[in-house]
């Protein structure tokens, strides 16, 4: 599989510290970025935000400008689901990527990241997606991966797809296994079943006939 840092891109060179506004409009005019890295002798300082560019003076320089940059970025090594977080939080097309001694390597695009994440098993393979809920402070994530091998699963992959103070929600791919079975293990555990498999639905089709036909013989 290809590794994310394959996606590191230096296509386009840095804004530096003396460019100016209009250098920078120029910049955000010709692609569509709504960030873009500033270096300082080579340093990464931050990054400017092509609204806040449109609205300068464009005799002003990036110096002018430093302590209004976003400073956003990830490391070389950071795995591509905290690529994505990074992405999310600060609301950005593009995120500027530094070595562990900050040196400045280029930067992600998010279309190439969501490539990357079409290209994981998690999303590549056919299997099942299924949302579980649990007390932040009773849920376990080896716990949940352990309910799904041990019902004959294959686990493509998990993460916490929401929480809050109280409670935590657990999106989990399988392939393999009787879901059915898995769903019934993690109720076991009392862990309610925030998605609707197939299955279940077919299980409480069948009740909710049953229910009808005693209704029916009792009448």
């Amino acid at each position: 599989m290809t590794e994310i840092t394959d996606f590191i891109n230096n296509d386009i060179k840095p804004l530096r510290i003396t460019d100016s506004v209009s250098d920078a409009q120029d910049l955000f005019a010709d692609y569509p970025f709504s960030h873009f890295p500033v270096l300082e002798e080579g340093i990464y300082i931050g990054s400017a935000r092509s609204e806040d560019m449109e609205l300068m003076d464009i005799e002003k320089t990036m110096a002018d400008l430093r302590f209004g940059f976003d400073r956003f970025f990830v490391r070389d090594n950071a795995l591509w689901l905290d690529v994505l977080e990074v992405f999310a939080k600060n609301e950005t097309n593009l995120l500027p990527v530094l070595d562990k001694d900050n040196k400045y390597l280029g930067y992600y695009e998010i279309t190439d990241i969501i490539t990357f994440f079409h290209e994981t098993p998690f999303l590549k393979e056919d299997g099942g997606i299924i949302v579980v809920e649990k007390g932040v402070n009773d849920y376990s994530m080896s716990q949940a991966a352990q309910i799904v091998e041990s019902n004959n699963g294959r686990l493509l992959g998990l993460f916490i797809s929401e929480a809050n103070m109280e409670k935590v929600q657990i999106t989990l791919k399988i392939s393999l296994g009787g879901m059915s079975e898995i769903l019934q293990t993690f109720r076991r555990y009392n862990y309610n079943i925030i998605t609707e498999h197939q299955e279940d639905a077919y299980l409480n089709t069948l009740k909710d006939r049953s229910d009808y036909l005693d209704k029916y013989l009792n009448i």
